[in-house]
């Protein structure tokens, strides 16, 4: 028989630098079980920030899932910028190439809801137009 799930949370935190807290303490899990797991998890890719799904059972038992890092935040490390454009039209705020893009659409691939890179690129390059990050030599 299967566990009955009490909640499902979505949180982000960074790589190896899950803290028990009050974004925790909603999830209803064992939080200092949930960091060590996350942490060991996570360790490799230092200075990310991953998203997780955490599945809390009424057991007090949890299973988490480990997404890629937000698009955002890779186009803001590759076009070394601290954040977006407030006004994405009017004001471009740094610049990416189309090599940058595919390695980023690679990354994300398995959480995009794209078929294959190409579309990958599609939705990377749409969240950097919104962004005011300028992608040289991608016309779409």
């Amino acid at each position: 028989m299967s566990k009955k799930v009490a909640k499902v949370v979505k949180l982000q935190f960074p790589a190896g630098g899950a803290r028990p807290g009050p974004a925790l303490a909603s999830a209803s899990v064992n939080m200092p079980q949930f960091c060590a797991q996350f942490n060991d998890a996570t360790r490799d890719r230092a200075g990310d920030i991953v998203p997780v799904i955490i599945t809390a059972f009424e057991d007090k038992s949890f299973t988490f899932v480990l997404k890629t890092t937000p698009a955002a935040n890779l186009l803001k490390k590759a076009a070394n910028v601290a954040k977006g454009s407030g006004s994405a039209k009017a004001t471009k705020v740094g610049k990416i190439s189309v090599e940058d893009l595919k390695k980023i659409a690679e990354y994300k691939l398995p959480d995009l809801n794209a078929n294959d890179v190409e579309g990958a690129m599609a939705i990377i390059a749409g969240t950097a137009r919104n962004m005011g990050i300028v992608i040289e030599g991608y016309d779409k």
